[in-house]
């Protein structure tokens, strides 16, 4: 791997390393052991979307691998004012060891690769979200043991997380069955590549997805960047495109909720399913740190 720009990028081999590393230094990180891999590098971390998760699971994460971390406000850059992304990049390759963007256009994140001679990661785009599903994937692995031949269900808008979450499952072996109302599907480029397996499954019926789930996923009715489509999303979406009890009881026992976070209570998720499920969302937010830290490892040792 030279970049971490979309899981549709990556090969299952590639993914099963990354997981595994990830426990590694999970397991380093609980237990003490100091592992500056990273020693004396630099991260420059583009933030042209704001995050509370991203941010501080890349400088803690860094920090923790004897590194240090840049915070890059759009603001603060000259990307902000029309400098060409080709031209920060290649600028910014002549001091950083490697970039993390979390931006609206997968092409910035595409031309930031072609144009600079460093690692580039991906920390959102509209498009993809594959450092969080890295994590998500950590995550019910730890949970149920294993991925291959467990069932993934997704529910809501079919959005960056689904693209990534469908990714992601079929290339570690899940079964993969998506719910979202008509014209709020996956991007085509997904779903031209789901189509290849047998595991995938496109629904309307959220319940019809759920049936014999192992792990639920969901994430908001509307994204960042998408504030004023928020009331008409919530018309399509209210009342059915949601993770409640009744939802669940469709999916298998011990079936496991996954959710990005931020959560909006009382619209894709119940708040009694929320924290009936807590300890396994905040096991997922957690796991982005540790995810993540294999990410750069992976991309930046020498």
């Amino acid at each position: 791997m030279k970049h971490l720009l979309s899981l549709l990028s990556t090969t299952p081999q590639e993914i099963e390393e990354l997981l595994n590393l990830a426990d590694q230094l999970k397991y380093e990180n609980k237990h003490g052991i100091k592992h500056h891999r990273l020693k004396g590098q630099t991260l420059g971390m583009i933030f042209q979307k704001s995050s509370t998760r991203t941010r501080v699971s890349f400088e803690t994460g860094m920090y923790q691998l004897g590194g240090q971390a840049l915070f890059l406000s759009s603001r603060d850059l000259q990307i902000g004012r029309g400098e060409p992304v080709e031209d920060t990049a290649r600028v910014l390759s002549r001091y950083l060891d490697g970039i993390m963007i979390r931006t609206f256009a997968q092409s910035e994140v595409e031309a930031l690769a072609k144009y600079g001679s460093i690692p580039i990661i991906n920390g959102l785009t509209d498009f993809c979200h594959p450092c969080q599903v890295l994590a998500d994937l950590l995550t019910v692995r730890e949970h149920k043991g294993h991925l291959d031949g467990l069932k993934l269900c997704y529910i809501g808008d079919g959005n960056n997380m689904a693209n990534s979450l469908i990714v992601g499952g079929l290339k570690t072996g899940m079964r993969v069955a998506v719910a979202c109302p008509e014209g709020y599907d996956p991007d085509k480029q997904v779903l031209d590549f789901a189509n290849a397996y047998q595991g995938f499954q496109l629904y309307r019926d959220p319940l019809e997805a759920a049936a014999g789930a192992d792990v639920i996923f969901t994430d908001v009715w509307a994204s960042m960047g998408q504030e004023d489509e928020a009331a008409a999303r919530r018309r399509v979406f209210e009342g059915v495109y949601q993770v409640n009890k009744q939802l669940l009881s469709a999916a298998n026992p011990g079936c496991m909720v996954q959710h990005c976070l931020p959560a909006h209570r009382g619209e894709e998720i119940t708040a009694d399913v929320f924290e009936a499920h807590a300890d396994e969302i905040f096991d997922e937010a957690e796991n982005r740190l540790h995810a993540q830290k294999a990410v750069m490892v992976t991309l930046m040792e020498r």
